[in-house]
């Protein structure tokens, strides 16, 4: 189960997951990595990967610098692939420190760590190789999460064709950089599905406010689509909210979303991202009692209980 930084703390979740269930894993896709110091985010984690017996994956988003700044008033960095690479670095650092006892000494460009005394040590636990996942859209963050990360957390905006073009030649650049092989890093997507009218048009708001952010135009541009990007950039800085999701055609909702009645989606998963991703995530809010008939249809094709 996953849980994001929208309107909640991501993290808070995971208490009540871990206290009530024995098998669920839970992760972050992800907690904003720079509206938090290293240390902050070290020591969640390893409070959750204890309490849940090694079951939570910390999934790290850089965001975009409008949200960081505007939103969690803290700097936006030169380099935000520089950023998360030395956070990540440190945050491994400190549980190195706490299981090992190794001294701690991270001096970076971003961050100098070289306090950790014996008070706020929470000390070793029983599972403290804690997956970290980075998230992205182009290709940079890709790289970075081929080189240092266990797994990548696919945006929603994405195509198959984007998958084959993009985004899986850049994680591919970054194991061969760090000498790993693909077997250790996990490609999860998160996908958009939508079975009947509502969930349609709510899909379509979706893509048209993701596709107005300057930073995922790449994604559009592939496809042909830069002018309609530009054109929802325009409306998002006017707050024409209302207005956006009519630039969204039909055949963009059909490159981003799949479309149909419940029990066709699995095979349509199946067909579109075969040999592309090694999980998925629907896009879609967990709600005991709703959607019953999508949820059933994925558990019983993938092999949920």
């Amino acid at each position: 189960m996953w849980s994001n930084e929208t309107r909640h703390d991501p993290f808070l979740p995971g208490v009540l997951v871990f206290e009530h269930t024995r098998r669920l894993r839970f992760g972050t896709a992800i907690a904003v990595a720079f509206a938090r110091s290293p240390t902050t985010l070290a020591h969640t984690a390893w409070d959750l990967a204890e309490a849940s017996g090694g079951r939570f994956v910390l999934g790290l988003g850089t965001q975009v610098r409008a949200h960081v700044e505007r939103r969690f008033g803290m700097p936006w960095p030169d380099s935000p692939v520089g950023k998360l690479r030395e956070q990540i670095g440190a945050i491994r650092a400190l549980w190195r420190t706490w299981q090992t006892g190794q001294r701690l000494d991270v001096r970076g460009t971003y961050y100098r760590l070289a306090l950790m005394s014996p008070f706020f040590n929470p000390g070793p636990i029983e599972h403290p190789e804690i997956p970290i996942y980075v998230a992205g859209v182009n290709r940079g963050l890709a790289r970075l999460a081929g080189e240092v990360a266990d797994g990548f957390c696919v945006h929603p905006l994405h195509t198959p064709h984007y998958l084959r073009s993009v985004v899986l030649p850049a994680i591919e650049t970054g194991l061969r950089r760090s000498g790993r092989d693909r077997s250790r890093i996990t490609i999860l997507a998160s996908v958009f599905i939508a079975t009947e009218p509502s969930e349609v048009e709510y899909v379509r708001s979706r893509i048209a406010f993701y596709a107005s952010t300057p930073s995922y135009r790449p994604v559009l541009e592939l496809h042909g689509w830069g002018e309609v990007a530009e054109r929802l950039s325009a409306l998002a800085r006017e707050q024409r909210w209302s207005e956006m999701p009519s630039l969204v055609t039909d055949e963009m909702l059909r490159a981003f979303c799949i479309l149909g009645n419940p029990p066709d989606v699995p095979e349509a998963l199946r067909e579109r991202y075969a040999g592309l991703v090694d999980r998925f995530a629907p896009y879609l809010p967990l709600v005991p009692g709703e959607r019953r008939a999508l949820w059933t249809a994925l558990a019983h094709a993938f092999g949920a209980a």
